[in-house]
């Protein structure tokens, strides 16, 4: 007996040991299979966190990151991207849904009920937001908020077609002006040692610029699901957007030393800025400098808006030789975001090098351009023309920037940024006007903008070589 119960106690003792053998080899197949399925996952997800890490090195770059603006870079991006996906929807809706005669008459409706309210509204939020500089951080979360909630209000009426399509879209110009114009107001804020104005708005609208170009095919394939997905795209970005912007430095709300100032440039306020107010109490002049290169400026923002919308149309009922009307808008897009890409980049390298010449030299070269492509209207002429108009626009917006960070001083920069901002904006919506009432003759239409363009060269042109002989104001150091 006792001799069996050993037996069987060592029998079990045995069955024990075979089955922690067991267990240890369950476990560690176990493991092995998890660490496969943890390198799979890394292996999946490294191009992800290999772009976001590549994304960030740049974006925070010499200094950007120590001072905040690598921050604002990445929130311009998101807002760049969450702008595009609601446009793709909103033109499919009322631009690609129906024939072109009566697109016209969608858009003219689309710009009588967003575009002239948003005109009137766009040089009130300027002088609004000056009024609150310790909330900037609020104001633009505030921005993408209004933009998340009536992107779901619009997937909605893109499918039923609804009224409320129209509201929607003036809120969401309304929010999209409000964050630019706080942008603007921004950056002056966040800028890192040794680093210029001109450099770090290149670097924000570079970012903005390569969001939209990655965003917009992105938008394009939900809009084959559906028009309302584009929207819920939108949505998700710009929560995100929220979040970012709280994410910047406190320091944005600061407003230490700050005043408004005054875009005049007549004799009555040729006094220079002042510690205390001279005709009109809390205003100060920005210089004739800065006044004529926003005027041409304003001529180029002019052409952009005019050129959207009249080559939107004319190569919808002509596309150009050999390619569909799809790929012929798209052609166009393409050929202004690389010249506005390309713009970008020149003026960073510049710097502030003679703002006053470069904008002078690029409205005359965009002036040639327009005049040549409506004598000898054809595809690559016109394609030319968007790429030229691009990188000008760019560079001369650069060059703005260079002439307010020499000219104006500190204490008043920050509102100069933002109400110029909204003169542009504004500029913009009469040249879309234009572009959408006019016939659609390719050598008329060009002709025209020529002589806008002409105009605005030959009012500011003066002024500006003026000031380049005489060399401006006293400048101020930057890199």
């Amino acid at each position: 007996m006792a001799t069996a119960r050993t037996s069987q106690g060592a029998t079990g003792t045995g069955g024990a040991k075979g089955d922690k053998g067991k267990g240890r080899g369950r476990v560690s197949g176990s493991g092995r299979m998890n660490g496969s399925v943890r390198a799979i996952g890394r292996a999946l997800h490294l191009p992800f966190t290999g772009t976001a890490r590549g994304i960030r090195k740049a974006t925070h770059a010499h200094g950007a990151g120590e001072s905040g603006l690598g921050k604002l870079i990445e929130l311009h991006a998101v807002n760049g991207a969450g702008d595009v996906m609601i446009t793709i929807a909103l033109a499919s809706t009322v631009f690609f849904s129906v024939p072109t005669d009566e697109a016209r008459g969608r858009v003219a409706l689309y710009l009588a009920i967003t575009m002239a309210p948003f005109t009137l509204l766009a040089p009130v939020i300027g002088p609004l937001l000056d009024k609150l500089p310790h909330g900037r951080r609020a104001a633009m979360a505030g921005a993408m908020v209004a933009r998340a909630l009536l992107a779901l209000v619009l997937s909605g009426a893109v499918v039923t077609g609804s009224i409320e399509l129209y509201p929607a879209a003036l809120g969401v110009l309304v929010a999209s002006k409000a964050y630019g114009v706080v942008r603007s107001a921004v950056v002056p804020r966040l800028l890192p040692p040794r680093f210029s104005l001109v450099k770090a708005n290149s670097r924000v609208t570079l970012g903005g610029l390569l969001a939209t170009g990655l965003a917009a095919p992105v938008g394009g394939g939900l809009q084959l699901l559906g028009p309302r997905y584009p929207l819920y795209g939108a949505f998700v970005i710009f929560v995100a957007g929220t979040f970012l912007s709280f994410s910047l430095p406190p320091k944005v709300d600061s407003a230490k030393g700050e005043d408004r100032a005054l875009l005049a440039s007549d004799e009555t306020h040729l006094h220079g800025p002042h510690i205390r107010p001279v005709k009109r109490p809390g205003l100060r002049t920005v210089g004739t400098a800065v006044i004529n290169a926003l005027g041409a400026n304003a001529a180029l923002r002019w052409l952009s808006g005019f050129l959207t919308f009249f080559l939107a149309f004319l190569l919808r009922e002509h596309p150009l030789t050999g390619q569909g009307a799809a790929v012929s808008l798209g052609i166009v897009a393409v050929a202004a975001g690389v010249g506005n890409a390309l713009g970008t980049s020149v003026g960073a390298a510049l710097r502030s090098r003679a703002p006053e010449r470069i904008i002078v030299t690029v409205v005359a070269v965009v002036l040639g351009a327009a005049i040549t492509a409506a004598v000898f209207f054809g595809a690559f002429l016109v394609a030319c023309l968007t790429a030229v108009a691009g990188f000008s626009q760019a560079l001369s917006k650069l060059s703005l920037d260079a002439l307010i960070q020499r000219d104006v001083p500190e204490l008043v920069r920050t509102s100069a940024f933002a109400r110029s901002e909204t003169l542009l904006q504004v500029s913009w919506v009469f040249g879309g006007a234009v572009g959408i009432v006019m016939p659609l003759n390719g050598a008329l239409g060009l002709s025209v903008a020529a002589v806008v363009i002409a105009t605005g060269w030959a009012v500011t042109a003066r002024g500006l070589i003026g000031s380049a002989r005489h060399g401006g104001s006293p400048r101020t150091t930057v890199a």
